[in-house]
């Protein structure tokens, strides 16, 4: 029998590249690492060409409309590439007996909660990125019985564009950085994420279902901000200010900390706390 073979969609994202970065561990799986220059999940015709040819066993699906600002003025594009497209991989992972990973995000929940979110709460979201990711999950859901639904929080990497990047790219240039105190959330490493990804590849695990994954504890973006800097050495150099509110035009939920009781039942794999993870990241350099 040959080696298992994976999909990952959106490789040209921060967490298809980070699990690219992780795939030297997995000598036993054959990858198969495509962006959206490639294969287009809005287009289900070239996904059908595509496992037809390569018989895939898994796919990770990182492929996503991110911009959550942008998709309140163009929701038609976000609800095409996060529904239509992730409806377009779960029918033909249904046709091919192919196991979906799909990754969603904490933007499903309207964060009116003080407590973490569990997998059981209602989602409801406030933008219309969390409703077209919203609805990607439940065509999954309706669609296929082979799935993981991965809900995350805030990622950041080395690679990409995000909140972790940004800070140390704006300390070079700036002396003074105002952060909002306004939402609570958890800062998640994306290869830590990846990392778990391929650990329910490698047990070739069936326990399908919906999920919560994060590092551990919560901050504010302003907590996050501050530990970057101080990790980087910057803090001293940068005039950090807090702000109750920072204005944008899609509204976030004020509170979206996930509860990860039930990952770490089923999968016994403990997440680690978001500051030592972020340490681990500026160890890597």
């Amino acid at each position: 029998m040959g080696r298992m073979k994976v999909l990952v969609t959106g490789f040209d994202g921060q967490l298809g590249k980070c699990t690219q970065k992780q795939v030297r561990e997995c000598r036993e799986l054959s990858f198969f690492f495509s962006s959206r220059e490639n294969l287009d999940i809005t287009n289900k015709e070239l996904i059908n060409g595509l496992f037809f040819k390569e018989k895939f066993d898994f796919v990770i699906n990182c492929a996503a409309y991110t911009n959550v600002e942008q998709a309140e003025k163009e929701p038609k594009k976000a609800f095409l590439v996060n529904a239509e497209g992730v409806k377009n991989l779960a029918e033909v992972c249904k046709n091919y007996n192919t196991t979906l990973i799909h990754i969603s995000t904490d933007y499903v929940f309207d964060g009116s909660k003080n407590t973490p979110y569990t997998e059981e709460d209602n989602p409801n979201p406030i933008n219309e990125y969390g409703k077209s990711k919203l609805a990607g999950e439940q065509y999954i859901q309706d669609i296929l019985v082979e799935h993981f639904i991965i809900r995350t929080s805030w990622l950041y990497s080395q690679f990409g564009k995000n909140f972790y990047k940004t800070v140390l790219e704006k300390s070079d240039t700036e002396k003074k950085l105002t952060i909002t105190t306004g939402e609570v959330g958890t800062p998640t490493n994306a290869n830590d994420l990846a990392k778990f990804l391929l650990y329910i590849i490698s047990v070739k695990s069936k326990k399908y279902g919906l999920y919560h994954f994060s590092n551990l504890g919560s901050a504010t973006w302003y907590d996050f901000a501050k530990e970057i800097l101080s990790l980087s050495g910057k803090l001293e150099q940068i005039n950090l200010e807090k702000a109750d509110n920072y204005p944008t035009f899609a509204e976030r939920p004020k509170y979206s900390v996930l509860d990860k009781t039930k990952i770490k039942v089923i999968f016994s794999k403990t997440s680690i706390d978001w500051k030592k993870s972020l340490k681990n990241l500026r160890n890597d350099f």
